[in-house]
């Protein structure tokens, strides 16, 4: 039996909708995570709505929560796996946080979504106070084991634009040289080779050798583009990046593998849930839950399968 592994997950909560943790969480826990949740914000639902209300957390509240968790020796984790956020001193705790978790054990991976913004045909915008950009460049990025950046924030922690495949791959290595052995963009508006109906994204892994050199892995997914919008995505992307770089340590190709083909079904299973219900759409989540569930244990079946054989 495989030993218990504990996440915690510092990211969004919002009471309609699925984005932050309320799209992390439960895919952890079908593949058999442990997962602990500090909701960085506690909203109505996300902020692509025309309003939205609620609270956020900043740094004492977050330390107190820590705290309670430090008091009763419950504080030890496997991951730690952040995402969106809206102040700059709960940023730099959450870098206190997993520096002290990483002394109690120096195996600790951090998987960091940068969450900052995105590109709408072709322009950048943050969607974020723009202050948080230089504690994430600065204080996040460099404690980070796996980060997950779109194309936009992955140019925005560079300064780099990338225009080409080859601006990609010089931006990976400059997010490497900042700290992360493993960064993934997880979409870009690169031209595909295989057309302009499908998605690139790209991934590199770098590992230090006992001589002070290094190897660093190259991979590139591409996927059907799907037309229509939706939130949550990179949440559940970097949950099923940890989870799958967790099971396949050595091979970033395998694990952005199945990460991108989790994605894939999701989204395809949630257009034809909406397209074939005049219901509301939170009445067809519970579809989405239980069809997710069985996507993720074939993955597993297939998995144990794959290394009988």
């Amino acid at each position: 039996m495989e030993p218990e592994c504990r996440v915690l997950s510092i990211q969004s909560h919002v009471v309609r909708g699925y984005v932050g943790n309320k799209a992390a969480t439960f895919p952890l826990q079908v593949l058999g995570f442990e997962v602990d949740t500090v909701n960085s914000v506690q909203f109505s639902n996300h902020t692509g709505y025309a309003h939205w209300k609620g609270q956020v957390l900043n740094s004492d509240e977050l330390h107190e929560l820590y705290e309670g968790l430090k008091l009763n020796k419950v504080n030890r984790y496997d991951y730690v796996l952040t995402g969106y956020t809206r102040d700059t001193s709960f940023l730099a705790m959450v870098v206190d946080i997993v520096q002290e978790l990483k002394q109690q054990n120096s195996n600790l991976v951090y998987v960091c979504d940068p969450v900052m913004g995105d590109k709408w045909n072709g322009e950048g915008s943050m969607y974020v106070p723009k202050d948080l950009l230089p504690v994430y460049r600065d204080k996040v990025v460099p404690v980070a084991d796996i980060i997950t950046p779109n194309q936009f924030e992955a140019e925005l922690l560079t300064g780099r634009k990338i225009y080409t495949e080859k601006d990609a791959l010089e931006v990976m290595d400059m997010l490497h040289a900042m700290g992360p052995e493993t960064v993934v963009i997880t979409s870009s508006d690169l031209q595909a080779p295989l057309g302009n109906d499908y998605l690139i994204a790209l991934g590199s892994h770098r590992k230090t050798k006992a001589d002070g050199t290094w190897i660093t892995q190259r991979i590139r997914v591409e996927s059907p583009k799907v037309d229509a919008v939706f939130v949550g995505t990179g949440d559940l992307f970097a949950a099923m990046l940890l989870a799958w770089t967790h099971k396949h340590p050595n091979n970033l190709k395998v694990a952005c593998e199945k990460t991108v083909s989790a994605m894939q079904h999701v989204l395809q299973r949630t257009i034809k849930s909406a397209k074939g219900s005049s219901c509301l759409f939170l009445m067809s989540m519970g579809a989405h839950v239980i069809f997710l569930q069985k996507l993720l244990q074939k993955h597993l079946h297939e998995q144990d399968h794959a290394f009988i054989q």
